[in-house]
């Protein structure tokens, strides 16, 4: 068998098997792509830093999504997510309403595939989309 032939095997079995994956990626891979629905951001532009666009002008993408103003919704997402500011009084473009707070958090830290991930799994984040600070 061909290297190219061996590299398209893995390719294709280790694709079949990301489904049964349930933690992020390696450390030091990129995310290729969404695993949740709830995640409303283009992964796949982004580097293993959580960076993207060119080599001497990359950014981090900020993300935003609403949770339930309770103390212990604030500890749990910033318990997985260490990057998160919390905005009392702000709707931000997700739209967070009464008795909600807007989190807005960062790619640029390690494993930020994973992060979102168990963001999104919570059951209070109804979705995440990029944050573009208007």
């Amino acid at each position: 068998m061909s290297l190219k032939q061996v590299v398209v095997c893995w390719v294709l079995v280790g694709g079949s098997l990301a489904g049964c994956d349930r933690q992020g990626p390696p450390p030091g891979t990129a995310a290729v792509h969404n695993r949740s629905p709830k995640v409303e951001l283009d992964l796949t532009a982004l580097d293993a830093a959580g960076l993207r666009g060119p080599t001497d002008g990359k950014v981090a993408v900020a993300y935003e999504f609403s949770i339930p103003d309770r103390p212990e919704c604030r500890a749990e997402v910033l318990r997985i997510d260490s990057t998160l500011e919390l905005m009392p009084g702000s709707r931000g473009r997700v739209g967070a309403g009464a008795g909600e707070i807007l989190c807005i958090g960062s790619t640029h830290q390690p494993h930020f595939p994973a992060v979102l991930e168990a963001l999104a799994a919570l059951p209070y984040v109804p979705r995440i989309i990029e944050c573009h600070h208007e």
